[in-house]
């Protein structure tokens, strides 16, 4: 079988994309710095990478120079074998609760939907555009980082603030990393053999979410109405006393943009310590400086608040925890900070040795480090959201070859 599907994330001036066939990754790459002075283009396959400086000026013209790279370079023999596109996509609102097909009326939505998403839909929209532009008669999927979390209560995602704030301008949680929480969610039901599973699903990498499944579906999570809430993040501010922004306003005569600008990407661990890779946190912690120190505790209480949080909400029933993302999965540091502080109330034991044993870069990249005898299990596994978007596309095609043949 030939049949190639591309995964796109677009940015304001990116394009990331894989490809994919036969149910694995075949090459990824990324076109950077679009419209600006130095852009340019990588391809990557697990045993070579190939960059080269271009000038790239539009959207239409990266999925032109990654399309001519896939051909010459041979990941694909001819245009027609990609038979579907799926679309990495912020925010799907209240509109949509599972993958779709791109049309106008989708499109159409998704730019309403640029007041949720300022920072992502208009590059995310730029992407789509322009491979339906490039590649008119190809399948185009949006894939949303919200949908997973679409399955939340209203008790969960409503906010204590004006009710005609949430009916006329649609102030509510949402939640974001749902194609990772998804992933993993499937995962853990596959390894227990268990659909209504309760999980506590940890996505740590820079942007950090956590997701409190309960009988095999989202019933709480941390980020809300923007990526921005949640816990402490390596840029991000996380939850914070919302008078703060006026108080800074007046204080440090900031506009209300520049502020939810700098709570975005330079508060979280940079804020704090001045550094926002956790590998450097950790590394200033040890050496002793007091602001590693203190970002790094206060990283572990945000993740503890949040867990101990989800515990109560599932009733201390919970089949597993998941440890995922690039901190989750590389810092068995981390992990390991992280269970010696819920260790007692949970009942959960820590096996130390195949803990430090797991990492990206390690002897192993997944397993359980805990104990037999806990009384939760706690997973480290490592998050496949490229794959999921892939999934997702594959079988709307399929669906819709499907209808096909049947008329």
């Amino acid at each position: 079988m030939n049949d190639k599907f591309l995964i796109v994330n677009a940015g304001s001036s990116s394009l990331k994309f894989s490809l994919y066939g036969e149910n694995k990754e075949i090459v990824n790459g990324c076109i950077e710095k679009i419209g600006e002075e130095g852009s340019l283009w990588t391809i990557k396959t697990t045993d070579q990478k190939i960059s080269k400086l271009e000038g790239i000026t539009t959207h239409q013209e990266a999925v032109r120079v990654m399309l001519r790279e896939l051909l010459a370079n041979k990941f694909i023999d001819s245009i027609d074998q990609i038979k579907g596109i799926g679309h990495r996509v912020l925010h799907g609102g209240e509109y949509f609760s599972n993958s779709v097909v791109i049309d106008d009326g989708v499109l159409n939505i998704l730019k309403k939907l640029i007041p949720l998403g300022p920072l992502h839909h208009p590059g995310e929209i730029a992407g789509i555009e322009s491979m339906m532009e490039v590649l008119p008669n190809v399948l185009q999927v949006a894939v949303f980082d919200t949908a997973f979390h679409q399955t939340m209560p209203q008790v969960n995602y409503m906010y204590p603030v004006p009710y005609e704030w949430y009916v006329e301008n649609g102030v509510r949680k949402y939640g974001f990393h749902g194609t990772s929480h998804k992933y993993i969610t499937n995962v853990v039901k596959q390894k227990l053999n268990k659909e209504d599973v309760n999980l506590i699903s940890c996505h740590l990498g820079s942007g950090a979410s956590i997701a409190c499944i309960k009988d095999g579906k989202c019933y709480d999570t941390s980020m809300g109405l923007t990526p921005l809430d949640g816990l402490m993040m390596g840029t991000r501010s996380g939850s914070i006393d919302p008078s703060i922004i006026e108080y800074i306003s007046k204080a440090r005569n900031m506009s209300i943009e520049n502020i939810n600008r700098s709570l975005n990407s330079n508060a979280g661990l940079k804020g704090i310590a001045g550094k926002n890779d956790f590998r450097d946190i950790l590394e200033l912690s040890l050496k002793g400086d007091e602001r590693g120190k203190l970002a790094l505790l206060m990283f572990e209480k945000s993740i503890v608040k949040y867990i101990a949080e989800y515990y109560f909400e599932l009733n201390g029933n919970v089949d597993a925890i998941a440890f995922t993302a690039g901190i989750g999965e590389n810092s068995s540091e981390l992990r390991e900070d992280i269970i010696n502080l819920i260790s007692n109330s949970m009942g959960i034991k820590l096996d130390k040795k195949v803990n430090d044993k797991i990492a990206r870069f390690k002897e192993l990249q997944s397993g359980v480090i805990s104990k037999e005898d806990s009384k939760i299990k706690v997973f480290v596994i490592p998050t496949n959201e490229e794959y999921m978007i892939y999934k997702d596309t594959y079988d709307l095609y399929q669906d819709i070859k499907t209808k096909v043949k049947v008329r």
